[in-house]
């Protein structure tokens, strides 16, 4: 198999597909927060706390400057990222969860001798050959 052929199979695959829309989602999600941060979050602790973090920092004596504010903000808005991610994930183990003790798991029925899977209504196993008289039963 040559390498056009690997790639073409690898980036037609779903879960490259999907890995692609979750990107593209985060970046747009990333600018919302970064929006909220700047124009909501960052008024609400100015007005609050009577500091701006906008130019918030130190001048250097050769002309530079640390911004301190701009890396608040850049910690702000990860923190709200993961936690709305983490909302997010809790969510779907919730909905997992739920769907999980909603629909309990039926057991295949077994041979009474080897114990093995056996379909509905079988009188012989296909496994160890043994003929029995009742179908085949869960066990509890």
């Amino acid at each position: 198999m040559g390498f056009k052929s690997e790639f073409k199979e690898f980036i037609s695959k779903g879960s490259v597909m999907d890995m692609a829309v979750g990107i593209i989602i985060g970046g747009a999600f990333t600018a919302i927060v970064t929006s909220l941060v700047e124009k909501i979050i960052q008024p609400i602790i100015s007005m609050l706390g009577g500091s701006n973090l906008e130019g918030l920092g130190i001048t250097l004596p050769n002309g530079g400057f640390i911004d301190f504010g701009a890396f608040i903000s850049a910690i702000i808005n990860f923190l709200l990222i993961a936690l709305v991610v983490f909302w997010l994930i809790k969510g779907i183990n919730n909905m997992r969860r739920k769907n999980e003790e909603a629909e309990p798991e039926v057991a295949a029925p077994t041979c009474p001798f080897c114990k093995e899977e056996v379909k509905e209504g079988a009188t012989r196993c296909p496994h160890c050959g043994e003929a029995f008289d009742a179908p085949a039963t869960p066990e509890a």
